[in-house]
Parts: structure tokens; C-alpha cells; sequence
């Protein structure tokens, strides 16, 4: 497969002098292309991959170099871009530098010094990858806001999301209750072209047919008993953005017919009205069902399966992602911190063991909680086994998830932390750098404690 060359946007409002930028750069490996407005720059950026932008300072019109700055660094942190200035506004181009662009040039421009410029900029683009959200200097574990992990799993996910999330293509999420299903669709649509419009999760478990139909095509007065005005559905309210239908496997089979009309003409007819409203709006819908047992059993229709699941993303169980669990509770931990003014700043390496071996039922929603909770009653700056909720301490699954290890008293702890890493070390077949970012611990701490218990 061709390796793909760095995209480099020039922005200037002379034609003449970008258009000698473009052709300067073409000695470079980079696709080089001009545009002559910043709100054309704008829109450039908004709709495909940039990897470097090269924009004069004062543009003419109502977006000038700072303005393609900050449209740069919002749609992508990976984008990097270089301004170019007269002598008199250099100021104004190292505070650019401090909002996060690359590098400036003074006029008349030294062609050299640029396309060394735009080569080191594609590195440290490409360097930054796009799929990350947060910026590379900041070294974290983020995709896109409050998604993170390191595990093959999560980066599959990822690199379907980074796909997916700036088209319009429908994307249907699975996975059990508390995998983060709602944070992953606001991401795709944070991430997508629809971003600066409504985002609206509707629940479709958690109301009646008759409110969820109304709730989602609006009603007019009088259409029912208590409709005392008219109310526009969500439908509408998310015109030209995202609508996120969560467990909707759980929907009836009346409304699902009247969901598939409204997915196939694009129009909605309020309850109580003849009068069909058109509305475009992207649907991410999600569901912790076997949707294809459920279309089995008859109880969700076939055609609007297919309908929504233009992509399908599984989000695996948090037991089925271990080695993710020390970089969700450092984050948890930190948000608790952070929000009750608490001084935890860290785990011991025995509490780590326990959250990272435990099964999770409710997923990454209890270790929130769980951690959310240790950072309360806890009166050190580090989290220790002593502070565990009482149904984690009861339930130490330290041997990957067996019902064996579950009546743990009168074990000692050093017993059970040789246990655990034992146990990992066994699963990883050996491979000491994996057993340590399964059991949350350093590799040094992992090679005394071998060297310690003799393993």
C-alpha cells in the first residue's frame, strides 16, 4: 500500500505569491494545494485531512491567520502550522506560537527556510497520529475525549472510529451495561463534521411507546391528554447533527417501523400532525442486546438492523481488557482528586493488583465509582488495599476470574500479591513486560518482587 504524502494547505490572498508557495514545496514529498481566503481555509480544514498549514498573518476578509489557527487546532491537534508576517507583527505571531502554532516566517520568505520548515512540521504531524485528540506533549492515553486504553482492543476501536467519525455513515455500538457505549458516540460526534451542531441521547428502555414516540417526532397541542403546545422531537431538535438512540434493542416493534420511515424519507411526522417536517440527522444507536438473536426471536425488525448499522463497533467487557485498568483508575483517581480537593495522588501496587484482577461486572462505570469512592475515605496520599469497597475486598479474583480464588481468608498479603503475579505471569506465558502492565506495576517493582518470592 502507497504510503500517503503530507497534505500542506497554503492560505494567502494573493493568488500570485501562494500559488509560488505551492510550487516552491513541490520539490518536497508533501501534496501541496492553495487556497485564497482564510473562510475557504476554514472549510478546507473541516472536510479533510491537513497536515501542515502555511497562512500568511493578515489575511483580507473575516478569517485572518489567527482565525485558521484556531480552526486548525480545533478539528485536529495534529495539524501544525506556520505563519507568515510582515517585521511589524512578529509579536503577534509569537503569541500564535503560544496558542500552539508551529513556527513563523518574516516576508520576503527565505524558500529554504521554509521547506525546511514544512518537513519538520509533516514529522512532527505525522509523529502526533490522528487519531489522538490530546496533544502530543501532553503523553496522554486519550482517543478523542475520555476514550483511553492501550490494548489491542481499544486501538481496533480507535482506528474504526478515526474512520468513521467524520462521515455520515449510521454506526451501531455493542457491548455490556457501563463499556462507556454513550462517551464513545459523543466522541464520533465531536470528532465529526456535524460537531458544531445537537448532539441528544434518548434513552428507548426508559420510556413509554407513547413518550418515546413523541419524545423523538414531537407532538402538536391537543395531540394528547396534557399536550398543551406544540413540542418539537428531538428528530428535529438534532437537525444537522447526532442522534444517539441508546439500547434500542429495547424499542418496540410498532415504533421501530415508524423509526425505519423516518431513516429511509428523512422526514418526521409529529404526533398529532398531517405535516411531515424533513430533518437530517445522524443516528448512532447502541444496545447491550444480541441484536441478531433478538431479529431470531422476532422482536427487532431485520430491515432496520441493517438500516443502522452502516459500522459496527464491539466494545469488549473491561475483564476482557485488563491491562487498561491502571491507566482508567490513575484517570478516575485523578478526577476524584481533583473534584473533591482530595491529596490521593497515587495506588499502592498491592490495590492495584486487586482492581486489576477483579472481574468488573458493571465494567468501567463501577471502577469509577469504585475509585471514586476509595479517593473519599481515603485519608493518605496513596490508595491502599484497606481502602477497597467491602464487594471488592469479599471478591479478589486474582486468578484471572475463577470462582477458586473468591474465599481468600487467612491468606497472608505477600501470599496473595506471589499468587498474583505467579498467575500473570502464567497467562502472559512468561512475558514479564506484559505481566507488569496487567498487574498495574512497574517492570523494576515486577523484577524485585520475582527476585523477592523466588519465581
Amino acid at each position: 500500500m502507497t504510503e500517503q504524502k503530507p497534505v500542506v494547505l497554503v492560505v494567502d490572498d494573493e493568488r500570485d505569491h501562494a500559488d509560488g508557495i505551492v510550487e516552491a514545496l513541490e520539490r518536497l514529498p508533501v501534496k501541496a494545494l492553495a487556497v485564497y481566503t482564510g473562510e475557504d481555509a476554514i472549510e478546507v480544514l473541516r472536510s479533510r485531512r491537513v497536515d501542515v498549514v502555511v497562512t500568511d498573518l493578515k489575511l483580507e476578509g473575516a478569517a485572518d491567520g489567527l482565525d485558521v489557527l484556531h480552526a486548525a487546532r480545533q478539528n485536529s491537534d495534529s495539524t501544525e502550522v506556520i505563519l507568515i508576517t510582515a517585521y511589524g507583527t512578529i509579536e503577534n505571531c509569537k503569541e500564535a506560537i503560544r496558542q500552539g502554532a508551529f513556527d513563523y516566517l518574516v516576508k520576503p520568505l527565505d524558500i529554504d527556510q521554509l521547506r525546511t520548515l514544512v518537513e519538520q512540521a509533516s514529522r512532527r504531524a505525522a509523529g502526533a497520529g490522528t487519531r489522538r485528540v490530546q496533544s502530543e506533549r501532553s503523553q496522554e492515553h486519550f482517543i478523542f475525549e475520555g476514550i483511553m486504553g492501550d490494548s489491542p482492543a481499544m486501538q481496533r476501536i480507535f482506528e474504526i472510529v478515526r474512520r468513521v467519525a467524520p462521515t455520515n455513515i449510521s454506526v451501531l455500538i455493542e457491548g455490556p451495561s457501563g463499556t462507556g457505549k454513550e462517551l464513545l458516540a459523543r466522541s464520533i460526534h465531536s470528532n465529526s463534521r456535524r460537531r458544531n451542531k445537537a448532539f441528544r441521547p434518548v434513552n428507548c428502555a426508559g420510556l413509554t411507546e407513547t413518550l418515546l414516540e413523541s419524545e423523538l417526532f414531537g407532538h402538536v397541542k391537543g395531540a394528547f391528554t396534557g399536550a398543551n403546545t406544540d413540542r418539537k422531537g428531538l428528530f428535529e431538535i438534532a437537525d444537522e447533527g447526532t442522534l444517539f438512540l441508546d439500547e434500542i434493542g429495547d424499542m418496540p416493534l410498532t415504533m421501530q417501523a415508524k423509526l425505519l420511515r423516518v431513516l429511509e424519507d428523512g422526514l418526521v411526522i409529529p404526533v398529532g400532525s398531517n405535516k411531515p417536517v424533513s430533518v437530517d440527522v445522524r443516528i448512532i444507536s447502541a444496545t447491550n442486546h444480541t441484536l441478531n438473536e433478538l431479529i431470531g426471536q422476532n422482536k427487532f425488525r431485520e430491515d432496520l438492523y441493517f438500516r443502522i448499522k452502516g459500522v459496527n463497533v464491539s466494545l469488549p467487557a473491561l475483564r476482557e481488557r485488563p491491562e487498561d485498568i491502571p491507566l482508567l483508575v490513575q484517570h478516575f483517581l485523578q478526577e476524584a482528586a481533583d473534584e473533591i480537593g482530595s491529596r490521593v495522588s497515587g495506588v499502592t501496587d498491592a490495590a492495584m493488583q486487586v482492581l486489576t484482577n477483579h472481574d468488573w461486572p458493571g465494567n468501567i462505570r463501577q471502577l469509577k465509582n469504585v475509585v471514586r469512592t476509595m479517593v473519599v475515605m481515603c485519608d493518605r496520599d496513596r490508595l491502599d488495599v484497606q481502602d477497597l469497597p467491602p464487594e471488592i475486598s469479599r471478591r479478589r479474583q486474582l486468578t484471572g476470574g475463577t470462582a477458586a480464588s473468591a474465599n481468600l481468608a487467612g491468606v497472608s498479603l505477600n501470599d496473595l500479591e506471589k499468587k498474583a503475579i505467579l498467575d500473570t505471569l502464567t497467562k502472559t506465558e512468561g512475558n514479564r513486560e506484559k505481566a507488569a502492565r496487567i498487574l498495574g506495576i512497574g517492570e523494576r517493582t515486577l523484577y524485585r518482587k520475582i527476585k523477592e518470592y523466588n519465581l
